[in-house]
Protein backbone atom coordinates (compact mmCIF):
# COMPACT_ATOMS: atom_id res chain seq x y z
CA UNK A 1 0.00 0.00 0.00
CA UNK A 2 0.85 3.55 -1.00
CA UNK A 3 1.19 6.53 1.25
CA UNK A 4 -2.10 7.53 0.13
CA UNK A 5 -4.29 4.66 1.16
CA UNK A 6 -2.77 4.43 4.34
CA UNK A 7 -3.38 7.58 5.16
CA UNK A 8 -7.19 7.70 3.78
CA UNK A 9 -6.70 10.79 1.41
CA UNK A 10 -7.05 10.83 -2.26
CA UNK A 11 -6.87 12.48 -5.39
CA UNK A 12 -10.13 13.11 -7.12
CA UNK A 13 -12.11 15.38 -9.01
CA UNK A 14 -15.34 16.12 -7.90
CA UNK A 15 -17.89 18.85 -9.28
CA UNK A 16 -21.71 19.14 -8.71
CA UNK A 17 -23.85 22.41 -9.11
CA UNK A 18 -27.39 22.58 -8.29
CA UNK A 19 -29.69 25.64 -9.99
CA UNK A 20 -33.19 25.58 -10.25
CA UNK A 21 -34.26 22.68 -12.03
CA UNK A 22 -30.79 21.62 -13.15
CA UNK A 23 -28.35 19.88 -11.25
CA UNK A 24 -24.83 17.82 -11.93
CA UNK A 25 -22.58 15.73 -9.92
CA UNK A 26 -19.61 14.62 -11.34
CA UNK A 27 -16.98 12.36 -9.61
CA UNK A 28 -13.86 11.16 -10.29
CA UNK A 29 -11.57 8.93 -8.01
CA UNK A 30 -7.78 9.08 -9.24
CA UNK A 31 -5.99 5.89 -8.56
CA UNK A 32 -2.25 5.03 -9.37
CA UNK A 33 -3.06 3.15 -12.22
CA UNK A 34 -5.35 6.04 -13.60
CA UNK A 35 -3.75 7.09 -17.08
CA UNK A 36 -3.69 10.87 -17.68
CA UNK A 37 -6.05 11.03 -21.16
CA UNK A 38 -8.83 9.67 -18.18
CA UNK A 39 -8.27 12.73 -16.65
CA UNK A 40 -8.59 14.87 -19.45
CA UNK A 41 -11.53 12.85 -20.69
CA UNK A 42 -13.21 13.73 -17.51
CA UNK A 43 -12.51 17.04 -17.31
CA UNK A 44 -13.82 17.55 -20.95
CA UNK A 45 -16.96 16.36 -20.08
CA UNK A 46 -17.31 18.62 -16.97
CA UNK A 47 -16.71 21.76 -19.63
CA UNK A 48 -18.78 20.61 -22.52
CA UNK A 49 -21.48 20.48 -19.81
CA UNK A 50 -20.48 23.77 -18.12
CA UNK A 51 -20.27 25.41 -21.94
CA UNK A 52 -23.77 23.72 -22.99
CA UNK A 53 -25.86 25.29 -19.67
CA UNK A 54 -24.36 28.72 -19.99
CA UNK A 55 -25.75 29.04 -22.93
CA UNK A 56 -29.18 27.28 -22.07
CA UNK A 57 -29.15 30.16 -19.04
CA UNK A 58 -29.33 32.99 -21.29
CA UNK A 59 -32.10 31.47 -22.95
CA UNK A 60 -29.80 31.42 -26.31
CA UNK A 61 -31.69 28.73 -29.14
CA UNK A 62 -29.15 26.69 -29.79
CA UNK A 63 -31.13 24.05 -31.53
CA UNK A 64 -31.72 27.64 -34.57
CA UNK A 65 -27.95 27.78 -33.90
CA UNK A 66 -27.08 23.88 -34.78
CA UNK A 67 -28.99 23.85 -37.45
CA UNK A 68 -28.02 26.79 -39.25
CA UNK A 69 -24.52 25.80 -38.66
CA UNK A 70 -25.22 22.30 -39.67
CA UNK A 71 -26.18 24.09 -42.98
CA UNK A 72 -23.48 26.36 -43.08
CA UNK A 73 -20.72 23.20 -42.90
CA UNK A 74 -22.46 21.04 -45.18
CA UNK A 75 -20.57 20.58 -48.91
CA UNK A 76 -17.55 22.47 -47.28
CA UNK A 77 -14.16 20.59 -46.95
CA UNK A 78 -13.66 19.85 -43.37
CA UNK A 79 -9.95 21.21 -43.05
CA UNK A 80 -9.15 25.03 -42.58
CA UNK A 81 -9.90 26.20 -45.86
CA UNK A 82 -13.67 24.49 -45.46
CA UNK A 83 -13.44 27.05 -42.36
CA UNK A 84 -12.24 29.93 -44.38
CA UNK A 85 -15.16 28.89 -46.93
CA UNK A 86 -17.62 29.03 -43.65
CA UNK A 87 -16.73 32.24 -41.92
CA UNK A 88 -17.58 33.95 -45.41
CA UNK A 89 -20.89 32.80 -44.76
CA UNK A 90 -21.10 33.81 -40.99
CA UNK A 91 -20.48 37.11 -42.24
CA UNK A 92 -23.96 37.34 -44.55
CA UNK A 93 -27.17 39.25 -43.65
CA UNK A 94 -28.88 36.14 -43.60
CA UNK A 95 -26.64 34.86 -40.31
CA UNK A 96 -26.81 38.19 -38.59
CA UNK A 97 -30.70 37.83 -38.67
CA UNK A 98 -30.40 34.47 -37.46
CA UNK A 99 -27.71 35.01 -34.61
CA UNK A 100 -29.72 37.93 -33.50
CA UNK A 101 -33.51 35.64 -33.73
CA UNK A 102 -31.13 32.77 -31.33
CA UNK A 103 -29.71 35.47 -28.75
CA UNK A 104 -33.21 36.75 -28.35
CA UNK A 105 -31.55 39.75 -26.80
CA UNK A 106 -29.44 42.01 -28.18
CA UNK A 107 -26.85 42.33 -25.98
CA UNK A 108 -27.01 38.18 -25.82
CA UNK A 109 -25.90 39.13 -29.96
CA UNK A 110 -22.25 38.37 -29.27
CA UNK A 111 -22.65 35.07 -27.56
CA UNK A 112 -25.19 33.64 -29.70
CA UNK A 113 -22.23 34.72 -32.68
CA UNK A 114 -19.80 32.69 -30.67
CA UNK A 115 -21.68 29.67 -30.50
CA UNK A 116 -22.23 29.57 -34.34
CA UNK A 117 -18.83 29.78 -34.87
CA UNK A 118 -17.90 27.23 -32.60
CA UNK A 119 -20.46 25.01 -33.89
CA UNK A 120 -19.31 25.59 -37.67
CA UNK A 121 -15.58 24.62 -36.72
CA UNK A 122 -17.10 21.97 -34.98
CA UNK A 123 -19.23 20.36 -37.70
CA UNK A 124 -15.87 21.06 -40.31
CA UNK A 125 -13.76 18.52 -37.47
CA UNK A 126 -11.95 21.42 -36.00
CA UNK A 127 -12.54 22.26 -32.35
CA UNK A 128 -10.69 24.71 -29.92
CA UNK A 129 -10.78 22.92 -26.77
CA UNK A 130 -10.06 19.10 -26.09
CA UNK A 131 -13.15 17.47 -25.73
CA UNK A 132 -14.37 13.83 -25.04
CA UNK A 133 -15.27 13.26 -28.92
CA UNK A 134 -11.41 14.19 -29.85
CA UNK A 135 -9.83 11.98 -26.56
CA UNK A 136 -12.46 8.83 -27.98
CA UNK A 137 -10.83 8.78 -31.33
CA UNK A 138 -7.49 8.97 -30.42
CA UNK A 139 -7.84 6.39 -27.07
CA UNK A 140 -9.79 3.72 -28.29
CA UNK A 141 -10.84 2.77 -24.46
CA UNK A 142 -12.34 5.54 -23.63
CA UNK A 143 -16.25 5.89 -24.53
CA UNK A 144 -18.45 8.64 -23.69
CA UNK A 145 -21.36 7.70 -21.68
CA UNK A 146 -25.06 8.48 -23.05
CA UNK A 147 -26.91 10.91 -20.63
CA UNK A 148 -30.11 8.85 -18.49
CA UNK A 149 -33.32 9.90 -19.92
CA UNK A 150 -35.83 10.48 -17.23
CA UNK A 151 -36.45 8.06 -15.03
CA UNK A 152 -40.30 6.96 -14.40
CA UNK A 153 -41.09 7.25 -10.90
CA UNK A 154 -41.80 4.02 -9.00
CA UNK A 155 -45.28 2.87 -8.95
CA UNK A 156 -47.24 2.85 -5.60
Amino acid sequence: MGDEEESGSHDAIEFSAKYGNWVVIKKMSIRQDTKPEEISFHLAGIRQTLDKKAFEFLKIDTQKLDAYAEKLSSGVKKNYDGLSEALKMISSQESKRIVAEAAGKEEHGKIASAYLFRRVAQNLGLDFDVSQEMLAKIYKDLKIKKPLGRQKKAQA
